[in-house]
């Protein structure tokens, strides 16, 4: 379907002289519709310790909270559920116990001593962590060879007809974002929205935080070329600037959902990166309409975009291994699954009235508004009796990785403050046991970093006290240690070989460079990976000493294009962890050279931290692996049109195919590492 570009002129008011608040306000005023008031009011926590007590002293949940999605009869998607569950438990307990007792056999047979308790405690804690995602791994590969007939498909509601009375808001919540990224991918996803009939069910909401006024001018200017440009097709594109900006991104969507809220019957988010196929959208509306006990309905959107090594090496693993993840999660969730905050289908009238989110009592840095929302009011959507579901085979969903590694973890820092603080919630009366280790499994992916380097420090201090040499005597030692490093290894690596064989079973690997080229860009991915994971571990042992210290949160948005990260900018991140790692190796060399043989894997990696960090954050070196079909995506070999609109609304030129790829499917990334204006109504305006 084309869609015309001209419309009747629009009464557009000048732009402010003076860029000040009260001037900017007049200049946006008309760019909402009017408003339909509802209520969204939190209920205050009750707090961790609270809870734990009125649990022991045998008291219930208060009214509304008392267990709801856990009363009546079960249904036959929770009873599968339930035995998934059990499953998994067994197999990870199985898994641990057997690590442990191989752990155990290596130890001297004499004198135990508490760190030799703690060494293997940790150890078995850790290991139980990667067993666990092994297992999902391993059924997200069932799943996607078998299928599974109690998950989600969006195949199942393929063609139906969507009642006129399901009235969807797709929003995009902003704060001091890159303009002309952002609504080159919300025009692109607009357009495709029109192009599958959507327009005349859907309306489009541009909802923005942004304090920098010339930013906000920038903002308001795409919005006005969007509106003027869809105005003749019906779908109605609006645009509301927050003068008091609370609660960061979930203060932004209640605030929608309180002014506009009652005007729709579903509202799909995205983010600032998101781009959604209008047929992507409808799918989540047609699964909804299909499941009317469903809350939420959660996509699995697939990372593109970016031309650097660092995005394109997460990219092919979030298509080759991640995929299997997604996959294993439903299996074992099913309908009590996550919500990622984005890409995802909501049912407004219960988010109002279950899902706002009271701030967490107390001081410090867990204190305070939720960070990491989405898990809370996926809990609270669950608590209230409403389904949540995750659809991993939904096609059409988008989203884009950090272009680096010091951007990741920027991200990665407020992400461990969120799931840190979301801990405290883990007692709330009502919560289902699956959203409580939801939010228990959400700090341990940040915890396990300092627990990991505390295994480490321990095995330190035990080799300084000559544990290696009573080892010797151990006849069983040699066997034991094989079989932990196979397992371990087993665990890390198997999930990578069987996305790679699933590609191949498939007949897709032509959508990855061939055989040859998946396989060696899996080995990169898995080298890249295995340099960076010291750099992760050190990161985030710091941003967890960081949340429960209570030292500072900068909330930044990570860069949306794929510039070149310059030496100072890493020097100044990395260059303290890198001599802190050289001091470390050193002073290990000099006590036994043994131990600082056993220490190189983890420190070496620190050390080439800074030319790791800014070689894998090269674009252009990026481009290089792609011109030798490495790390290939399909959404580079043959991108879908909604992608390719991405592109072409940003206002760039096509890269040459790759000569992996078929000549006529060019490789169109979704962001371009290129500055540009905003081309709308009135003066482009600079950004950066």
């Amino acid at each position: 379907m084309t869609i015309s570009t001209r419309s009747k002129p629009m009464t557009t008011p000048p732009m402010p002289q003076r860029l000040n608040h009260a001037a900017l306000r007049r200049y946006t005023h008309g760019a909402a519709p009017p408003l339909l008031r509802g209520s969204m009011t939190p209920v205050p926590w009750r707090g961790f310790v609270a809870s734990v007590r009125a649990v022991l002293g045998g008291q219930a949940a208060p009214g509304a909270f008392a267990g709801a999605a856990d009363t009546g009869p079960l249904q036959v998607w929770q009873e599968a559920a339930q035995r998934r569950r059990n499953m998994l438990l067994v197999l990870v307990l199985l898994s641990a116990l057997l690590a442990a007792t191989l752990l155990v056999v290596t130890q001297p047979l004499d004198a135990p001593g508490l760190a030799r308790i703690a060494q293997v405690g940790l150890f078995t804690l850790l290991f139980a962590w990667v067993a666990a995602g092994f297992v999902t791994a391993l059924m997200g590969y069932r799943v996607l060879r078998r299928g599974d007939v109690r998950g989600l498909s969006h195949a199942q509601v393929a063609g139906q007809a969507i009642s006129a009375e399901a009235r969807t808001a797709v929003i995009m919540p902003i704060c001091n974002e890159h303009v002309p990224t952002v609504f080159a991918g919300l025009a692109a996803t607009a357009e495709s929205l029109v192009a599958a009939g959507g327009a005349r069910l859907c309306e489009v909401y541009v909802l923005s935080d942004t304090s920098d006024v010339p930013t906000r001018i920038a903002e308001r200017q795409a919005w006005a070329a969007l509106r003027e440009r869809f105005e003749a097709s019906g779908l109605r594109v609006h645009y509301r600037w927050r003068l008091r900006r609370t609660h960061r991104k979930a203060g932004n969507v209640a605030d929608f959902c309180r002014r506009w809220g009652r005007k729709h019957r579903y509202m799909v988010v995205l983010d600032a990166d998101s781009v959604m196929s209008g047929e992507s959208i409808l799918g989540l509306v047609r699964l909804m309409e299909s499941q009317p006990q469903a809350g939420i309905i959660q996509s699995a959107p697939v990372a593109c975009g970016l031309d650097t090594v660092h995005a394109r090496s997460q990219q092919f693993a979030g298509r080759v291994t991640g995929r299997l993840f997604g996959a294993g999660m439903q299996y074992w969730q099913l309908g009590e699954s996550h919500y990622w905050g984005h890409n995802a289908i909501i049912r407004i009238e219960p988010f109002m009235q279950h899902c706002a989110l009271a701030p967490v009592k107390g001081r410090g840095g867990l204190s305070g508004d939720i960070l990491s929302h989405d898990f809370v009011e996926a809990a609270l959507m669950r608590r209230a009796g409403w389904q949540v579901w995750l659809v991993p085979d939904l096609p059409g969903s988008y989203e884009q990785q950090p272009p680096h590694l010091l951007a990741e973890l920027q991200r990665d820092r407020r992400w461990c403050q969120g799931n840190l603080q979301n801990a405290r919630l883990i007692a709330e009366p009502g919560l289902h046991r699956v959203h409580r280790a939801m939010l228990g499994t959400g700090a341990m992916s940040y915890l396990s970093a300092p627990l990991w380097l505390a295994f480490v420090g321990v095995g330190v201090g035990l080799w300084l006290e000559g544990g290696h040499a009573l080892q010797a005597a151990n006849p069983l030692l040699a066997p034991a240690i094989a079989g932990l490093w196979a397992a371990t290894l087993g665990m890390l690596l198997l999930p990578r070989a069987l996305g790679v064989a699933l590609v191949i079973q498939q007949n897709q690997q032509h959508l990855y460079g061939g055989i040859s080229g998946l396989v060696l860009s899996a080995l990169l991915e898995a080298l890249l990976s295995a340099l960076q994971a010291p750099l992760r571990m050190a990161a985030h042992t710091l941003f967890v000493l960081g949340a429960l210290t209570g030292l500072n949160l900068q909330w930044k948005s990570p860069p949306r294009q794929a510039e070149r990260l310059a030496w100072t900018d890493a020097g100044r991140s990395l260059g303290a962890l890198s001599l802190l790692a050289a001091l470390a190796l050193a002073a290990a060399f000099v006590a036994n050279p043994g131990m600082a043989l056993w220490l190189a894997p983890m420190t070496l990696p620190l050390l080439l931290a800074v030319p790791l960090v800014v070689w894998c954050g090269r674009p252009e070196l990026g481009r290089g692996l792609r011109r030798l079909g490495l790390l290939l995506t399909p959404e580079e070999v043959a991108p879908p049109r909604v992608l390719q609109r991405a592109w072409a609304e940003a206002g760039l030129p096509l890269p040459a195919p790759t000569d992996a790829a078929p000549a006529k499917a060019p490789v169109l990334p979704l962001r371009p590492g290129v500055r540009t204006s905003v081309r709308a109504a009135g003066p482009a305006v600079k950004l950066g």
